[in-house]
Order: C-alpha cells, then sequence, then structure tokens
C-alpha cells in the first residue's frame, strides 16, 4: 500500500540522459502520495539534450505518472532548475495543472515555514561562469562512464558498490560551497522570506541540518543517491534513500525486477 504524506520533494532526476535512475523513480511514486509534489529543478537535462539524448520508455513514463498525479488530486508545483532553466520563461503560469513557480515557499502542518528552490543561483561557478558548469557537467558524465569498468572489478573483488563520480562530485563542491558560501546564502534567502528553513537541490548531496537558526535540506538526486524529502502528516521532513542507485538504466531495470525497493529514512528533523 502507498505511504500517504501531506509533501513531497524531488529534484535532479536528469531525464533524457542515460544515468537517470527513472526505474527506482517510478517505483517511489508508485508508493508515496502526497497532498503536494514538489518537482526541485532539473527534471529533464537539457544540457545533455542538446548534445545527443538518451530517452528510455522510463523517461516517458516519469512524466506521465507525473501528470497523471496532477490530474487526479495531487498540486503539482515545479520549480526549474539550471538544466531546465529555459522553462523559466513560463515562472507564474501553468502547464496543465502543474504550476511552474520561479520558488516557493511551504509552509509545514506544524506551522514552518521553508523556502523551496532549487539552488543554482546561489551556486558562484553557475552564476558567474556557466561555462565552467558546462566544463565540470561533462567531466561528471566521463566519471559517471567510468564508475562501470570500476564497479566490475569491485566486483570481482567481493567488493561493495562505490562511485568514483559520487565521491569527486561531492569533494569538488564542497570547496565550491566553502568558496562561495552556498548553504550561508539560502540561509540567507530563507530568512529573507521569513521561513525557517530552505528545501534546495543542485549539488546531488541529500543533508538534513541545522545551519545557524535555519533548517538546510537538500533533497538529493535520481542519477546516483535516489534520494527525496517528504514531510509526515505530522509536519516532520524526513530525508528518505529509495535505494542504492545502479550504473545504468538498464542495471536498474535488472536490479529492481521482481524485488520492490524499501525506503530507508537517512534523516529526520521536526
Amino acid at each position: 500500500m502507498a505511504t500517504q504524506y501531506r509533501a513531497l520533494f524531488i529534484s535532479d532526476v536528469h531525464l533524457g540522459t542515460q544515468w537517470s535512475q527513472a526505474t527506482q523513480l517510478l517505483e517511489f511514486l508508485g508508493q508515496a502520495r502526497a497532498e503536494t509534489l514538489y518537482l526541485v529543478g532539473d527534471i529533464v537535462d537539457f544540457w545533455r539534450i542538446r548534445r545527443g539524448i538518451v530517452w528510455h520508455e522510463q523517461h516517458g513514463r516519469v512524466l506521465a505518472e507525473i501528470l497523471r498525479l496532477s490530474k487526479t488530486g495531487t498540486r503539482v508545483v515545479f520549480i526549474p532548475g539550471n538544466h531546465d532553466k529555459g522553462l523559466r520563461a513560463y515562472c507564474n503560469t501553468s502547464f496543465g495543472n502543474i504550476e511552474i513557480l520561479q520558488n516557493a515557499v511551504h509552509v509545514t502542518a506544524a506551522g514552518k515555514r521553508y523556502l523551496v528552490t532549487h539552488g543554482d543561483e546561489y551556486d558562484i561557478v553557475v552564476k558567474n561562469a556557466e561555462w565552467l558548469a558546462l566544463v565540470g557537467d561533462r567531466s561528471y558524465a566521463a566519471l559517471l562512464a567510468l564508475n562501470r569498468p570500476l564497479n566490475w572489478v569491485r566486483r570481482h573483488l567481493g567488493m561493495d558498490y562505490w562511485s568514483i563520480s559520487a565521491y569527486l562530485k561531492h569533494r569538488v563542491k564542497s570547496c565550491v560551497n566553502r568558496a562561495g558560501d552556498f548553504e550561508a546564502s539560502l540561509v540567507g534567502a530563507a530568512k529573507a522570506h521569513l521561513a525557517t528553513g530552505v528545501i534546495c537541490g543542485h549539488i546531488h548531496h541529500a543533508a538534513s541540518r541545522e545551519v545557524g537558526e535555519v533548517h538546510y535540506v537538500n533533497t538529493g538526486d535520481w542519477v546516483e543517491s535516489c534520494t527525496a524529502v517528504v514531510e509526515t502528516e505530522h509536519g516532520e521532513l524526513e530525508l528518505i534513500r529509495w535505494a542504492a542507485a545502479t550504473e545504468t538504466v538498464e542495471e536498474a531495470e535488472t536490479a529492481t525486477a521482481g524485488a520492490p525497493a524499501v525506503p530507508s529514512r537517512i534523516g529526520a528533523a521536526a
């Protein structure tokens, strides 16, 4: 049976690339119900599509499921990110039953206000040197491709899956965050919106922690970590890891066939 939530937040799905874990996301959406679904940016990766689209059947099914949810009572709010920023031209309009907004303020059942934004506007690289962000994006894709042979060797040595791309991306993003005060800027934006917290994506690293007086929450991604943020009926925010990501869409299909994934909570805050 599906679990009922007040709100569900997902980001960085990157449909249109071979690394999108669309199969995992479909399973998650099939077992989670929410009054409001926030799509917190980078749902479709137009950066990569310009260089050649990879569109598996599951990618279309994800979009079809989102549209179905929007027509059957779920409020769907789409906040474009830097990989789908062309859709920002349509902010404050609706596509069918889907609202497109630059950012939003979500009020929990406990009365707490959270600024919901993708986060790229607070990334100094994306904001001031998009060409460098594009180079970084291509480098990340190359590292994702390297994961496959690396983990083939690890499996034959009896070792667990390990992602060099996730490791290096997190190290680089951590350096950029420290240099550019990414989290501090988001905290400042939350305060400007009279919010007690901020929910974002962008850096592909799930988190839930207090930064000063502000609750900083990052949704993670559906490329490697397969994480989401949910709000329970009691107004608590939880980070959920749906399942360990696999290396390609094809492997994800094999890994999940006949065995439904079980979510695990990796953090919670009132």
